[in-house]
C-alpha cells in the first residue's frame, strides 16, 4: 500500500480507516503487508506507529515517486511463488478473509493474471450496450467438495485492490505509469492480456471506496493523469504491435 497523505490533502484519517479494515479483515499470521510512506505528513508518520503489529514493513520515502514505483519497492521483496496485491489507501473492506479467497481463486485457475474487488463504481457488467465494457460471468474449476467460485471476467480490472499471481509478475515483471498517478491498473491489464492470462473480480465482496472526492487532490490526480491520456494509448498500441516489451524490470 503505498500512502501519500499531506497537510493539505487531508487523507490522513482515510489511510487509518484502511488499515483498520485490513486489521479486522485478514489473517496476518499468512500474509504480510508493506506501507511505502511516499512522502507524507507527520501526522501520518505518527499514526502508522499505532500499527506496527500489522506492517511487516514500513518503507519511507523523503518524497512522493509515484504510485507504481513505490508499489514496486515493496514488490521487490517478494518471496518465490508468493502473490502480491497492491492496494489503496481509501477503502474499507468488511469481509474477513478477503485475501484468502482472491489467492484461492488463482488456486483453482493459475491462468487468472489479476483478480480484484469490484467497487460499486464500476460500469462493467453481462449486460453492458459496450463490449469494452461487458462482462462475462464465469465458473472456475471445480473437483467434488470444493467451494463453487465464480469470477467476474473484465478486460480491465480498476486497481483500488487487486492481487497479482506471482505467474504474471514471472511473465511481466513490475508496475509501469508514465507519471505519478494513473493508469499503472489499465496498463497491467493490458500486459496480464497479453501474456496469455485473463482479469477478473470477485464481485461478491464488498468494498467501499471511502473517498469523498470532490477537493482540489481530486482535481490534481483527475488533471495530472488526464496528461498522460494519449501517451497510455501509444503505449498499449506499442505493446499490441511488439514495439515495447510487456516486461518492466
Amino acid at each position: 500500500m503505498a500512502v501519500h497523505d499531506t497537510d493539505e490533502n487531508g487523507r490522513t484519517p482515510l489511510t487509518q480507516k484502511t488499515l483498520e479494515s485490513l486489521q479486522e479483515t485478514v489473517d496476518f499470521t499468512k500474509h504480510r503487508l508493506f506501507v511505502i510512506d511516499n512522502g507524507s505528513c507527520q501526522a501520518t508518520k505518527d499514526m502508522l506507529v499505532c500499527f506496527e503489529d500489522i506492517i511487516t514493513k514500513l518503507i519511507t520515502l523523503p518524497e512522493n515517486i509515484g504510485t507504481a514505483q513505490a508499489i514496486n519497492l515493496a514488490w521487490r521483496k517478494r518471496k518465490e511463488n508468493e502473490h502480491c496485491v497492491k492496494i489503496d489507501n481509501d477503502v474499507v473492506i468488511s469481509q474477513k478473509g478477503w485475501a484468502d479467497e482472491l489467492e484461492y481463486a488463482l488456486l483453482l485457475d493459475p491462468t487468472i493474471g489479476q483478480v480484484g474487488l469490484k467497487r460499486k463504481d464500476c460500469w462493467e457488467t453481462p449486460w453492458h450496450e459496450n463490449p469494452e465494457h461487458r462482462s462475462i460471468l464465469y465458473m472456475l474449476p471445480h473437483v467434488a467438495y470444493q467451494k463453487w467460485v465464480i469470477v467476474e471476467k473484465v478486460k480491465h480490472v480498476i486497481g483500488t485492490c487487486v492481487m497479482h499471481n506471482w505467474r504474471l509478475l514471472d511473465k511481466v515483471g513490475y508496475l509501469w505509469q508514465p507519471g505519478l498517478y494513473g493508469y499503472d491498473d489499465v496498463l497491467m491489464s493490458w500486459r496480464s492480456n497479453l501474456a496469455g492470462m485473463y482479469t477478473c473480480f470477485l464481485s461478491w465482496i464488498e468494498i467501499f471506496h471511502i473517498d469523498p472526492g470532490g477537493d482540489e487532490y481530486c482535481d490534481w490526480k483527475q488533471r495530472h493523469s488526464g496528461q498522460y491520456q494519449k501517451d497510455v494509448s501509444n503505449i498499449v498500441d506499442s505493446y499490441l504491435s511488439h514495439k515495447r516489451s510487456i516486461y518492466y524490470e
